[in-house]
């Protein structure tokens, strides 16, 4: 029973910490970057190079997100700037965008399934059973990643700007703001986030070109549910993540991995209603 509950809490800090990047993007922006997974499978890659070259498994989490708010950077200014005002030309594009950088990796590194090294390879005894240490420690990294936005987003300058423009982006523009640069900043942000995810998950799972698509999915499904909100986040995180292990644990499998999406298209179709 401790275990399962352990389970249910970790399962959600990961999700969070999948999710969160792609909340970020969303709030700011006003798009989905569909090409969130695809800078996870990055992240992840760059975890397995790490272990490739034989260096400490944390340095995978300083050069994942190097890896990949540097090719935002690249991406947000040659593709996503002139098509901000298309909001579904820029749904296509990062998902044309998500379609081309997983072709790419798999040229690079093949279709073979690659593993990284855990930073922590022990395991806990808590309550009489052990447990692996590492999901503890990111659902530490997940608590943590949510009070650093949180902290961004409400106490510093960058974040009192990028509040303005979630809630009147035409208002902060008339007012000054250069929403140009938070757009920048915001889209790096997100992709970084996602690497670091990308590197943060690896060594709980197997890595391939396509890892990226079901994380994706599920935390668009997380976003939906959420809205902008940190908190509301955390909690569906908690919830739907935690329906996910007690169906896969009591039922199929199979069943588990379909948990998030079912449940979260049920909350959208209530909320119609309600609204």
């Amino acid at each position: 029973m401790l275990t399962q509950a352990l389970d249910v809490v970790t399962t959600a800090g990961v999700l969070y910490i999948v999710a969160v990047g792609l909340l970020l993007v969303f709030g700011v922006l006003k798009i989905i970057n569909l090409a969130h997974g695809a800078f996870l499978a990055l992240g992840a890659y760059a975890a397995v190079i790490v272990t490739w070259l034989g260096w400490n498994p944390w340095t995978a989490l300083l050069v994942a997100p190097a890896i990949g708010v540097g090719l935002a950077a690249l991406i947000e200014w040659w593709l996503l700037r002139p098509i901000y005002v298309r909001p579904l030309d820029t749904i296509l594009a990062t998902w044309g965008l998500n379609i081309v950088l997983v072709q790419v990796i798999t040229l690079y590194f093949g279709r073979e399934i690659q593993f990284a090294r855990s930073p922590i390879e022990r395991a806990i005894t808590i309550g009489g059973a052990k447990y692996s240490q590492y999901r503890l420690v990111l659902l530490l990294i997940a608590l943590g990643l949510g009070v650093l936005v949180w902290t961004v987003l409400r106490l510093t300058q960058i974040g009192m700007v990028a509040r303005a423009v979630i809630m009147n982006e035409e208002l902060a523009q008339a007012l000054g703001v250069n929403t140009r640069l938070v757009r920048f900043t915001t889209f790096c942000m997100g992709a970084g986030l996602a690497s670091l995810a990308g590197a943060l998950i690896t060594p709980l799972l197997s890595v391939h070109p396509n890892l990226g698509l079901p994380w994706l999915i599920n935390s668009f499904m997380l976003v939906l549910v959420a809205g902008v909100s940190l908190g509301n986040l955390a909690l569906a995180a908690l919830t739907l993540g935690g329906a996910q292990v007690l169906v896969s644990s009591y039922g199929n499998p199979v069943l588990g991995s379909l948990t998030i999406v079912v449940l979260a298209v049920i909350i959208l179709r209530f909320r119609a209603i309600t609204i």
